[in-house]
């Protein structure tokens, strides 16, 4: 089946003026256009392709990749906008298309936005919307604490920043376990810490426990030879200058240093921290 906003390994049956024909194992064609065919193409080999609406709305494919993929965020920079709707850049010629009911704020040329993709029903068009919430669902979370998840920055909240989480579900990262700067589209891993009966997610960006001292203990080790074996930070130390030198809390920069200290890999005096020399 040919779908729209996805990706589909074809067979190339044949070759016009205007491009190659692509077939799909139920006899689906589909235009491959010239520009996009490649040198050294054979009848009978099989092409990777992407599937959206040309400027006269036919099926076509393309070996360009899209910025996102059918059901799935991104962030996309508007290049125009209208009382219709706002157009956005995903890496085709065609822009993608927001209509205005679809956009949580009034879309602004050369601003950017997260979007999702999906296929509207009734016109068999792919649409884009920045009202990304009410296509999470939490009614029945497949994850469980401590897990390790992929997160995209939705928006703010007084709390700390809402997630989405493994393109399901909406999470929030409070305030005090953040410790890193964060734009909305930013894409990172985490963990989840709690899953609460309402199906809420609580997240954190650091693993949990005895879990996430070698991973900080390593991070405080790169940055120790960076700066040539010793930084004037120790367990005394200001949690902010923790916070901005190894985006840390002073929590768990401590349990990281009393790591390193008892495997003899750094001292530690009122100075700061010294990297041992056989580290």
């Amino acid at each position: 089946m040919l779908t729209l906003g996805t990706y589909q390994t074809l067979e190339l049956i044949k070759v016009r003026d205007q491009g190659a024909y692509l077939i799909d194992d139920k006899e689906n064609e589909v235009l491959l256009p010239n520009k996009y065919l490649p040198e050294d193409f054979e009848i009978g080999q099989t092409i990777k392709v992407f599937l959206y609406l040309d400027h006269e709305e036919r099926i076509t494919a393309t070996t360009l990749q899209p910025y996102i993929t059918l059901h799935s965020f991104a962030l996309l920079k508007c290049t125009q906008s209208n009382e219709v709707g706002a157009f956005l850049d995903w890496g085709l010629e065609k822009e993608l298309f927001v209509p205005f009911k679809e956009q949580a704020v009034k879309m602004k040329s050369g601003k950017k936005y997260l979007i999702y993709l999906y296929l509207d029903e009734k016109s068999d068009r792919l649409v884009a919307s920045s009202k990304t919430n009410k296509f999470l669902d939490n009614s029945l979370v497949l994850v469980s604490a401590w897990d390790k998840v992929d997160l995209i920055a939705s928006h703010p909240s007084p709390h700390g920043w809402n997630m989405i989480v493994n393109q399901k579900y909406l999470g929030l990262v409070y305030e005090d376990e953040i410790f890193q700067a964060i734009s909305v589209g930013d894409q990172m891993e985490g963990w989840i810490k709690k899953v609460r009966p309402d199906g809420k997610i609580d997240l954190t960006l650091q693993q949990h426990g005895f879990r996430s001292i070698e991973p900080n203990a390593e991070q405080i080790l790169k940055e120790l030879k960076a700066h040539g074996g010793f930084i004037d930070l120790n367990d005394k130390s200001d949690p902010e200058a923790i916070k901005e030198v190894f985006q840390l809390s002073k929590k768990s920069f401590k349990k990281a240093i009393g790591n390193l200290y008892k495997s003899r890999l750094i001292t530690i005096d009122t100075e700061g921290i010294h990297l041992i020399e056989k580290a």
